[in-house]
C-alpha cells in the first residue's frame, strides 16, 4: 500500500474519505523487557482509548483526528522507553470485514455497559432496604453516582458505533439519582445580584480559539440566539491576540470561560440568566462532552460528539465549521423545545467467531505521517 504524503497542520485531518469508505488506524508495537511496568502502562492506555486487539501487539481504532493524536502520543511514549511503535492507516484489515470489526467494537462495549449496569443494580438493591446501614446515606450515594457517572463517560467515549446497553445504564442511574435526591439537571440561574445587561453586548465582535469544538459551537449559538443577535465571530490563539474592542470567550483567563465546575456555555447561561428548559438540557449535554465528568449522564452526548467530530473532519475552514456547529445546536434546541424525545433501543451486536490465528493475513496498511 502506498504511503500517504505528509501534509501540514491539523487541517490535513479535514480531508474526506470517498463516500462509503471507512478507514482504520493500526497501532503496532514491540516493547522491551525493561522497564517492567511499560507493558502494563501501554496495555492500560490502549484499553482507555478503546482500541481493539486484532492480533498480538496490533490494535485498531476507527480513523479520526482524536484517534491519530492518541496513537501518536502513545507511540512517542513507547519509543522514548526503548520500544518500537508505528501507526498506520488502512482502508481494509485482511481477515476482518468492516462490519465484522464494527460488531466486535460493539460487543466489547456491550460487555462494559452490562458490567456497569450490574454494579448499579447491586447498589440499588442495597438502597431499597427499609433500614439503611450507617454510611450508605445520601453523601455515599452521591459519591457512587459520581463514580458510576465517570465509568459511563469512559465507556461512552469509546463507544464508536452506538452499542446496546447504554440506555439501560442511564435508566438505572436515573433511579439511583432519585434515591439520592439528586437534582439531575444543571442549574442555569445566576448566583450574582442580577443578570448582566445584554444591551452592553449588542452588535459586538466575539472571539474564541480556532477549530471550535462542542463548547465553542454551543456558546456561539447561545450568544447569537439569546445575547447578541447581530454577533460576529472571529478566532485568535489566546486572549493576548484578541483586539481591544472584541469580547473573548472560551479562552483561558477571560470572563466568559470555564468558571468553577462549569463550562463556558454554563457560564453564559448564569451571567445572562438564561433559564429555558431546552437550554438547560443543552447545558447538560455540553457539560458532559466538554468536561468529560459524566455529571449529568446526558444520553445524547455520545451521538452529538460523533456529529461534531464529523463536522471537524468535513470543514477545514474555522468560520464554516463554527457556522455548521451553530446550525446543529439550533436544530437541537428546536427539537428540545418541541418535545423531549428519548433514544430508541439499540441493536445488540451479533456474536462473531474470530478467525483462526493461522488464517489471518497481515493487514493492508500504510504509515501515518
Amino acid at each position: 500500500m502506498t504511503a500517504r504524503p505528509k501534509t501540514a497542520g491539523r487541517a490535513a485531518s479535514a480531508i474526506l474519505a470517498p463516500p462509503g469508505a471507512r478507514r482504520w488506524l493500526l497501532f503496532v508495537h514491540q516493547l522491551p523487557s525493561h522497564p517492567s511496568n511499560l507493558r502494563v502502562r501501554t496495555w492500560r492506555r490502549l484499553q482507555q482509548l478503546g482500541a481493539l486487539p486484532i492480533k498480538q501487539a496490533v490494535y485498531v481504532l476507527p480513523d479520526s483526528p482524536a484517534a491519530r493524536e492518541d496513537f501518536e502520543w502513545l507511540k512517542t511514549e513507547v519509543n522514548a522507553a526503548g520500544g518500537d511503535a508505528s501507526v498506520f492507516s488502512a482502508d481494509h484489515v485482511d481477515a476482518w470485514s468492516d462490519n465484522g470489526l464494527i460488531e466486535e467494537f460493539r460487543r466489547s462495549r456491550q460487555e462494559a455497559y452490562s458490567a456497569l449496569a450490574h454494579d448499579i443494580e447491586k447498589v440499588l438493591k442495597r438502597t431499597t432496604s427499609v433500614r439503611r446501614p450507617r454510611g450508605t446515606r445520601a453523601p455515599a450515594a452521591r459519591r457512587l453516582l459520581e463514580v458510576f457517572g465517570e465509568r459511563l463517560t469512559a465507556i461512552q467515549g469509546t463507544d464508536f458505533f452506538g452499542s446496546a446497553g447504554r440506555d439501560r445504564v442511564t435508566t438505572l442511574l436515573t433511579q439511583l439519582k432519585e434515591r439520592a435526591s439528586d437534582p439531575g439537571r444543571p442549574t442555569v440561574s445566576s448566583k450574582a445580584a442580577g443578570p448582566a445587561d445584554p444591551n452592553r453586548y449588542r452588535g459586538r465582535f466575539w472571539v474564541t480559539r480556532p477549530r471550535p469544538g462542542v463548547d465553542r459551537m454551543a456558546s456561539a449559538w447561545l450568544i447569537r440566539r439569546f445575547i447578541d443577535p447581530e454577533a460576529r465571530f472571529g478566532f485568535a490563539a489566546d486572549r493576548d491576540a484578541v483586539r481591544e474592542d472584541a469580547i473573548p470567550f472560551d479562552m483561558f483567563g477571560v470572563d466568559f470561560s470555564h468558571q468553577g465546575e462549569g463550562c463556558t456555555f454554563e457560564t453564559l447561561c448564569t451571567v445572562f440568566a438564561i433559564q429555558e428548559s431546552a437550554v438547560a438540557r443543552l447545558a447538560a449535554i455540553v457539560h458532559d462532552l466538554d468536561l468529560k465528568d459524566g455529571r449529568f449522564g446526558a444520553a445524547e452526548a455520545p451521538t452529538l460528539g460523533t456529529l461534531i467530530d464529523g463536522l471537524q473532519l468535513a470543514y477545514a475552514d474555522d468560520e464554516a465549521l463554527l457556522a455548521q456547529g451553530m446550525a446543529l445546536f439550533d436544530a437541537l434546541y428546536r427539537a428540545f423545545e418541541r418535545s423531549a424525545r428519548s433514544p430508541g433501543p439499540r441493536p445488540w451486536a451479533r456474536s462473531r467467531k474470530r478467525p483462526a490465528s493461522g488464517s489471518r493475513k497481515p493487514a493492508r496498511r500504510r504509515r501515518v505521517p
